[in-house]
């Protein structure tokens, strides 16, 4: 017994040319795809993580701690700028300066005078390991961290803060 064929072929042709997509048409579907994300990509926040917050306050504690240990090396005073409303901290002795993002909360408490002289915005490291002490936190919602310089021994650690 032979089989017939249900579709004749012509239409059977017809069908399958039907069913495809033409190579013009996923390159046009691809190109509004990218221009969508190139529009919309650009507007998504860009916050700074847990991490990168973290690795801000390592980066400003190490910053003091060579400032403390140029100050003993050097024997002399070394003083290390804090200007919490520019988000930027600079070193005394090496001139680097830490910039800060704009979403991180930059707050800072010094010594108002220290060693007979007004700091107001800086922590000063002295030759006997001393210094004028004060804390910098770094903030963004939920979380932060205090970068705190001890004035009696002029240490430095860093303390994690939950915020809400």
């Amino acid at each position: 017994m032979v089989r017939q064929p249900t579709l004749s072929a012509a239409r059977a042709e017809g069908l399958a040319e039907a069913r495809g997509f033409a190579l013009i048409e996923i390159l046009c579907v691809l190109a509004i795809i990218g221009l969508l994300a190139a529009i919309i990509l650009p507007a998504v926040p860009r916050t700074t993580t847990r991490a990168k917050l973290e690795s801000y306050a390592v980066e400003t504690a190490a910053l003091l701690k060579a400032d403390r240990n140029a100050a003993l090396r050097r024997q002399t005073r070394v003083t290390t700028t804090v200007d919490a409303e520019a988000r930027a901290i600079r070193s005394g002795v090496t001139g680097q300066i830490i910039r800060l993002p704009r979403d991180v909360v930059v707050a800072a408490t010094l010594a108002s005078r220290c060693a007979n002289r007004t700091a107001g915005q800086s922590i000063d490291f002295f030759p006997s390991g001393m210094s004028c002490g004060g804390t910098i936190a770094l903030a963004r919602p939920g979380m932060g961290y205090e970068v705190r310089v001890n004035w009696l021994t002029g240490g430095v650690e860093i303390v994690p803060q939950k915020l809400l």
